[in-house]
Formats: structure tokens, sequence, C-alpha cells
């Protein structure tokens, strides 16, 4: 960002920057140089409220220098499917809740030891109907997340453990399950969130940066529930509720695919040419 704000200088060519979470520099040199960048772009783009109270606060720029633009969503790409269609192609049981979380294997940035030990609630509360948890990613954390899900009852938890790059395939676990989760520590803009919601799945998420920005986008309180950031239990709860009531659970997929359909490429692109094009 930096250097390109630096040759934007050079050839007279506007320059924009997105920020979608905190992030520690790795140089002293980068303070000086950031702050002089921040004053010479012409505007940055923030989703997370959260986020652009941060960015405002640390480079101390006037309102007209950030535009509040969320990321977009192929929602039309990123839709509902019948669950049982999607629960048969992957052989999942069709009688069975089932909670997907998908993301970077990171235990401490992505909270899943907490949603680890939330699982361990969920099924000792429901010993004779348990549900199943659906993990789809990798990441550096792999092995320790592999002891961690050990440790739980057999059978409640199916890890695709690699990096699912076919956006098909990944579309089709979301549309076999019935509740998403999101535990995490730290967000930007939660966009694994809003594909699960887009696929009209409930969202259970931790209250971090960019999660009130997604389940109140256009009146969107009721597209999921948030919980405190790492409260296993708080989070244990609100997936119960979810779990046990699947009218509940479906009334807040079918308001949270409303809300997804809020940040479509469409939309998301009006607001952005407006941006890039009056200020630029």
């Amino acid at each position: 960002f930096d250097v390109c704000v630096s040759l934007g200088r050079l050839t007279g060519r506007p320059v924009f920057a997105t920020y979608q979470g905190a992030q520690h520099g790795h140089s002293p040199v980068e303070i000086p140089l950031r702050r002089l960048a921040m004053r010479w772009c012409s505007g940055v783009i923030i989703g997370s409220a959260t986020e652009r109270k941060r960015v405002q606060g640390r480079y101390r720029l006037p309102e007209h220098k950030v535009a509040s633009i969320p990321n977009p969503l192929d929602v039309r790409r990123w839709r509902p499917r019948e669950r049982n269609e999607a629960r048969r192609a992957l052989g999942f049981s069709p009688d069975r809740r089932i909670v997907i979380w998908h993301g970077r294997v990171q235990i401490e940035r992505k909270g899943l030891d907490l949603l680890l030990a939330a699982w361990r609630q969920i099924c000792t509360a429901r010993s004779d109907r348990q549900p199943l948890l659906l993990l789809v990613g990798s990441g550096r954390d792999a092995e320790e997340l592999r002891h961690g899900v050990a440790e739980l009852p057999d059978g409640t938890v199916h890890w695709v453990d690699e990096y699912v790059h076919d956006r098909d395939r990944l579309w089709r676990y979301l549309c076999a399950a019935d509740v998403a989760t999101l535990p995490s520590r730290h967000e930007g803009f939660p966009v694994a969130a809003l594909e699960a919601m887009a696929c009209g799945l409930a969202l259970v998420a931790a209250d971090v940066s960019g999660v009130r920005d997604l389940l109140h986008a256009s009146g969107g309180d009721d597209a999921g529930i948030i919980v405190p950031s790492g409260d296993a239990g708080a989070l244990a709860d609100a997936l119960g509720t979810l779990i046990d009531d699947e009218s509940l659970s479906r009334k807040l997929g079918s308001s949270a695919r409303s809300v997804a359909e809020t940040f479509s490429l469409e939309d998301v692109g009006t607001q952005l040419a407006h941006v890039l094009l009056s200020r630029g």
C-alpha cells in the first residue's frame, strides 16, 4: 500500500485501500510511512464499523476520506439448495442436525478451541440425539485441532481437513447444514459467515469486528444470534437453541438469505464505483 501510494503520487493516479482487520506492523520504518501514505491516498474502503473507528482514530482521518462499503458476494452462485439433496450427495444422514464451520484452521484467531469446548457441552446434553459438527478447512494449527477433535465423543465431528478450493463443493457442504457458526476472536469482515447466510443458514457468531455489520444490515437483527466473544458456554447455549428448534433455525436462515442479498456484486459494485469515480 505504501509503495502504491508513492507510485500514485509520481504518476498522478488515485490510490485507494481496503482495510479488512487490524494487523501489526513488521518494521519500525512502516509506522511513519503508513501515516504519510494514509494522508496521500485518495481514500480507504472499510466494511466493518469497528475497523472504521480504529483506522480513523489511529490515523486521524477525516470522515470524507473513509467509505463504508462491505465485501461483496455473488449471491446468485451462493444460494440455498434442497438440504436432503445436498446430504445425499455427501453421504450425510437426512435426520441429523448439522452445524458447520468453514475457514482457515487457526485455533486462537478463529476460536476453534471455544467451538470444541461448546460442542462437548452440546453433545453431553444430547446423548440420545447427538448432532454433527461439520468442519471444513485446514491450516497451520491442523495438528492441534486434530487432538482436540479426538477428545470429543466418537461420530460427533466430521472434519474435511483440506483447503476446499472448489466453490461448488464448498457450496454443497454449506447447503447440507442447518446452522453455521463463527466463534472467532478476531475478524475483519467475515466473508465465510456471509457465504453461509447466502446459503440460507442461521448464524451463531461471536461479537467481533464485522459481525454486527453483517447481521444488522437492512434490519437483519433476526438473521442469527450474537454471543460474547470468548464465551464457550454462551456459544453452546445459542447453538443448542437452534439445534433443538428447527423452525427457529429455518426462520433465521430465511432472514439471513435476505440480508446476504444486500451484499450482491451489483449493489456493492454500485457503491464502489461511486466512491472510486467521485473521489479519484
